[in-house]
């Protein structure tokens, strides 16, 4: 699992089940920059694809939406091993 390219979809796997529970919980990107830290452009740099997340940053807006980071990471592998095989 070496392959540069699977972790950057892993990643971009992450950010798009953090923002599908987003709009699934019908929580607004400001709802989440207030209860995470991160601001509102960041976040939507982020979910546009324009910037790459941190780790500390992914965990916080885990956090401001209320779900498990590691479940998703979780899901995310999964996701993206089944597409590669």
């Amino acid at each position: 699992m070496s392959n540069p390219g699977h972790y950057e979809a892993v990643c971009a796997e992450i950010i798009r089940l953090l923002r599908e529970e987003r709009k699934k919980r019908k929580i607004t990107n400001y709802a989440v920059a207030q209860k995470s830290g991160v601001s509102e452009s960041m976040l939507s740099l982020v979910d546009r694809g324009l910037r790459n997340p941190s780790m500390e940053l992914m965990l916080r807006v885990a956090d401001g939406i209320g779900i498990d980071l590691p479940a998703t990471i979780k899901k995310a592998q999964a996701t993206i091993s089944g597409k590669e095989k």
